[in-house]
């Protein structure tokens, strides 16, 4: 085949994502467009948003990196046909003449009508080995729910909330210290990894598509700021795990009492801990500081059953309001807790 038929024979990409997470993938095509014989023609991503002490507004990652490779972008608020921007924004991805659509945490829901508009459909670059966590936060979800295993699943996407076949997976171990910030990378890394894979043979990924099995599912909602208050009550072996799976957004947080009780408690952040050693146990209250070290700060915790003793917590980093985070031996040589000082719940 001469160079001039190559060229009219290459599939017509459009990608559509905003975070980082996207950009990995995005950046995987762009680079590996020659040897997939692809031509990426248009970037969807979300609107430009509010970032900042300044409150500029700022491009995703996923509309900068396109930019510095000249691809056309587009950043639709929404495609409902039933209002006329959303019927516009159909018509502009019509015009594209896509014959795939690839999805990465675009954000932006796409109803049947744009889902079947690309020759051969939309596929997702899912987070978690489908259908387990299915949602907005499966890498969170997957942590804080203590798993073994998570991984990538290319996805052929359908009307459902990530409930499509199922085109490729590839799982990955979890390590017993990694955190949300972490995974999230080694996710990233994997998933432009798995849709070039699926891209270069995707006839035939999509002949063996596997349907997800629904009873299996289990769906990994959107963290709130509240679920990062720590309760004391529970097993340092959950809060642990807490404090990994929000980190660093939207972060895990406990408030330190006044010993004088003359003040209210104050918010502290609490960005970093160390693995749980199950031998390690204590009768005092939980939330109570046992000791202050230059490697880590020991707090009690609940107990894991009802009849055990209650289990503790090592901390190595923290944050105290107004403050830079600092880290255990920074606490110890500045006097910011002690030896007695008791961890609460907000103030209700």
């Amino acid at each position: 085949m001469n160079i001039e038929n190559q060229s009219y024979c290459k599939q017509r990409v459009i990608f559509a994502g905003t975070p980082e997470f996207a950009a990995i993938s995005l950046k995987a095509l762009i680079e590996q467009q020659q040897a997939l014989n692809i031509e990426i023609v248009a970037v969807y991503t979300q609107p430009d948003r509010k970032a900042g002490r300044g409150q500029k507004l700022t491009a995703s990652p996923v509309k900068q990196l396109a930019l510095e490779h000249n691809l056309p972008v587009e950043q639709p608020l929404t495609f409902r046909k039933s209002v006329e921007e959303g019927q516009a924004a159909r018509e502009t991805l019509a015009n594209y003449q896509p014959d795939i659509m690839v999805v990465a945490a675009y954000g932006l829901i796409l109803p049947i009508g744009v889902l079947e508009t690309p020759t051969h459909g939309c596929l997702n670059i899912h987070a978690s080995l489908l259908p387990r966590w299915r949602g907005a936060a499966p890498i969170h979800r997957a942590l804080l729910a203590g798993d073994e295993k998570t991984g990538i699943t290319i996805m052929q996407m359908d009307k459902g909330l990530d409930t499509g076949d199922m085109l490729y997976k590839v799982a990955y171990d979890i390590a017993a210290d990694e955190t949300t910030a972490s995974l999230h990378d080694k996710m990233a890394d994997l998933g432009a990894e798995a849709i070039v894979t699926v891209l270069k043979d995707l006839p035939s990924y999509q002949a063996k598509a596997e349907k997800q099995d629904d009873s299996l599912a289990n769906y990994a909602e959107k963290l709130s700021k509240s679920e990062g208050e720590i309760d004391w009550t529970q097993s340092a072996e959950l809060i642990e795990r807490q404090i990994r799976g929000m980190h660093p957004y939207p972060g895990a947080y406990t408030f330190l009492a006044d010993p004088e009780g003359k003040s209210e408690p104050k918010r502290v952040k609490v960005l970093a801990a160390l693995a749980v050693n199950p031998s390690q146990t204590t009768v005092a209250e939980p939330g109570t500081v046992i000791s202050v070290g230059k490697n880590a700060i020991l707090v009690a915790c609940g107990k894991p059953e009802a009849d055990a003793e209650g289990t503790t917590l090592r901390l190595t980093q923290l944050q105290f309001a107004g403050s830079k985070p600092v880290t255990a031996e920074q606490v110890c040589h500045g006097n910011q807790l002690n030896d007695g000082d008791k961890f609460v719940a907000a103030a209700k």
